[in-house]
């Protein structure tokens, strides 16, 4: 394992070690992390999307013909956008979503994707599902669980 403690300064171009394994493997997951992101930022541009807004539209996708409100949305997204309403702003100019007030109750704005948003995502489909398995397929199913579950365990409060 301290070859892969190596490769990783090596990647980083530090000379010191890592002051724990704690740090090294944070480091190995933000890295790994921002590679992977690469890749996504890489096939959605043709679309003009950006992860966050692909993360939107996907959720909204899930949602179905009722939608979300613009709180359940920002709650579902994957990593978290401060300012969701002008994330919505960008979708909306672009006829890719659309806001409603609630008649019921004016106070919530819900959201719903568009017959193009959902264009957008669909042209979509395949490419990012040829994209994972390219980064990640070569792990196999089994690393693959045990990824997921240390990912999930991680994100766990200590104690």
């Amino acid at each position: 394992m301290a070859t892969m403690a190596r490769r990783l300064q090596a990647e980083l171009n530090q000379t010191k070690p890592f002051e724990s394994l704690e740090e090294e493997a944070f480091l190995n997951l933000e890295r790994t992390a921002d590679a992977l992101m690469h890749g996504l930022e890489v096939t959605l541009k043709p679309l003009g999307l950006s992860p966050s807004q692909y993360n939107v539209l996907r959720i909204l996708r899930g949602a179905g013909a009722e939608g979300l409100a613009c709180g359940d949305v920002a709650a579902r997204m994957v990593t978290r956008d401060p300012d969701i309403t002008r994330l919505l702003d960008r979708l909306e100019a672009r006829g890719l979503v659309l806001r409603a007030r609630d008649r019921a109750d004016r106070r919530v704005i819900t959201v719903r994707i568009t017959p193009e948003g959902l264009h957008r995502l669909q042209a979509l489909d395949a490419p990012v599902a040829e994209l994972l398995r390219r980064q990640l397929g070569h792990l196999g199913e089994r690393r693959l669980r045990t990824l997921s579950e240390l990912l999930q365990v991680a994100r766990e409060p200590a104690g």
